[in-house]
């Protein structure tokens, strides 16, 4: 087979991805205002009544818009109706209160698996045609539910939080709002319960996202700013026509389970013009988790994020880990990422299954990543076995990773500026990625990967080899420019599973520009000017 050929075959199969058009909802211009139901915006008045009384209003006529005063309006949990929109003026605050024993306890998911959860503070079933817009603020209350890790904090910041209240964990590396939290928390057996009783005791544990929409069609989120939420904070969920435009997510960046916009089993979604600030996972695609994610059978599909920040979380764009439904048929464009623990992220182990595919990555820039700028990893959550390893056979329950093409990607003060890290029984595979210039500590490792092509990409290390193969297949390297201060080869071929490695270029026929270990077979690199 001639390398060349083969890889120049799957790239121009890789050219496009084709997205269909998202529907925004359409909604009567009726109005209402939320004081003419009796709301008052002092933050210490509970309106949860008004709420209800006003979306019922309006959707009872048919459907229109609840306008949202500027004032703080404290309330319960909101649920949405098909036809209206709630819109926040600037200066309205939307708080919900931090009193758990106000949102009830739910069939939902967490997680991608079924779960009995507290009601999300905003949420809708079996929707259409559904917004939330304005300038305004919706807060919920996330601190009143959250436990934090001793370890997210600083000395003077965990003493702080110590002395506000609460209790810890024995060891007292974990602090809870209360001890309610804490028993639910550190009782799995009530968690996970099927009893009431047990789940009741358990509740204050169960933290809801922020907002929950499932089933729903044709729905808008534009100007408004998310934050402060008990875990995730958007959720949609089996929905479609998903727009969010100028949206703002924020939770501490120690939040846990704090992340920004999850978007599970969706399909026709866009999201532009948002930024982010989170505890966890920014922008991320979901399909559900292991066994019934596979039933379920859902995948993301059909998404397109353009010119969003995220100025802290674990990813910046994520795929995974549940999603065992795939993730298929997705455009990410202009978009920066400042400080996040990862950039693009992908990840996934054995046994969740699922097909990510047909994923298009353009324009990026990330500035000092706290690990790797990219990253594949398909042992997340585990740990790859040292020495011999036993390959399990290819089955339902393993993920596969492929066709995924990106471009001009620029990524400064990364630890690592790649891993690529797939599974020897299933390497991932066609992965491009070119005109790109990545600096950092490390450069780009590859591991169990096949049909890899770096074209125009540099690569700047400041500590070993700027581009490091092992058990790579089939795979090519072209016009790279790769600089580090450390002596040895620029490029490292190991493994004893490599096959067709062709490195070519100006330099690549230059005397220590391949360091290839001994049990890699003979004939395996060919390199070319």
């Amino acid at each position: 087979m001639d390398l060349r050929a083969d890889v120049a075959a799957s790239s121009s199969a890789q050219a496009s991805v084709v997205l269909a058009p998202v529907a925004l909802p359409s909604i009567p211009v009726r109005q209402v205002d939320l004081v003419s139901f009796g709301a008052v915006g002092n933050g210490t008045q509970l309106n949860t009544m008004a709420f209800a009384a006003a979306i019922a209003a309006v959707a009872e006529q048919g459907g229109g818009r609840v306008n949202v005063p500027a004032g703080i309006w404290l309330t319960g949990p909101i649920i949405m109706r098909s036809r209206v929109e709630l819109h926040l003026a600037a200066g309205a605050i939307i708080l919900f209160t931090p009193d758990r024993s106000r949102y009830p306890l739910v069939q939902t998911t967490w997680e991608g698996n079924s779960a009995v959860r507290c009601l999300a503070p905003i949420s809708g079933s079996n929707l259409e045609d559904i917004a939330i817009t304005g300038e305004g603020v919706i807060d919920g209350s996330g601190d009143a539910w959250r436990p934090v890790k001793k370890d997210k904090l600083t000395e003077s910041q965990w003493r702080r939080l110590l002395a506000s209240g609460g209790v810890t964990d024995d060891a007292k590396r974990l602090w809870f709002p209360s001890e309610s939290p804490r028993l639910g928390y550190e009782n799995s057996a009530l968690r996970n319960s099927p009893n009431k009783a047990d789940q009741e005791k358990a509740r204050d544990a169960l933290r809801p996202v922020l907002l929950n929409f499932v089933n729903c069609r044709r729905v808008l989120l534009e100007g408004v700013t998310f934050q402060n939420s008990p875990a995730w904070c958007l959720h949609p969920l089996l929905s479609e026509d998903i727009t969010l435009r100028r949206v703002t997510v924020r939770n501490p960046w120690y939040a846990q389970n704090g992340d920004g916009l999850d978007l599970e089993s969706c399909r026709r979604v866009l999201v532009e013009h948002c930024n982010f600030d989170v505890g966890d996972d920014a922008i991320c695609l979901k399909s559900g988790k292991d066994a019934e994610g596979r039933k379920r059978g859902r995948p993301t599909e059909n998404v397109l994020v353009r010119d969003c920040v995220v100025q802290h979380g674990h990813g910046g764009f994520v795929v995974g880990s549940e999603m065992s439904g795939g993730v298929r048929d997705v455009i990410v464009e202009r978009c920066t990422f400042l400080g996040t623990d990862v950039g693009l992220r992908f990840k996934s182990t054995r046994g969740r299954g699922g097909l990510v595919e047909r994923i298009r990555i353009s324009d990026i820039r990330m500035l000092r990543i706290g690990g790797d700028a990219i990253l594949f990893d398909l042992f997340y959550m585990g740990r790859k076995a040292e020495g011999a390893e036993v390959i399990p056979p290819v089955s339902p329950e393993t993920p596969s990773f492929r066709d995924i093409h990106m471009t001009r990607i620029v990524s400064v003060g990364a630890r690592r500026s790649a891993l690529i890290q797939g599974l020897p029984e299933m390497p991932i595979q066609d992965i491009v990625l070119e005109d790109s210039s990545l600096e950092g500590t490390q450069g780009i490792t590859v591991v169990d990967t096949k049909g890899l092509l770096l074209r125009r990409v540099e690569v700047k290390a400041s500590e070993g080899a700027p581009v490091s193969f092992a058990n790579t297949a089939d795979s090519r390297t072209e016009d790279l420019s790769l600089a580090t201060p450390a002596a040895g080869p620029l490029i490292t071929v190991s493994g004893a599973r490599s096959s067709k490695l062709q490195f070519e270029g100006k330099g690549a026929l230059q005397d220590g520009y391949v360091g290839v270990s001994k049990e890699v077979p003979a004939g395996v690199v060919t390199r070319k000017p």
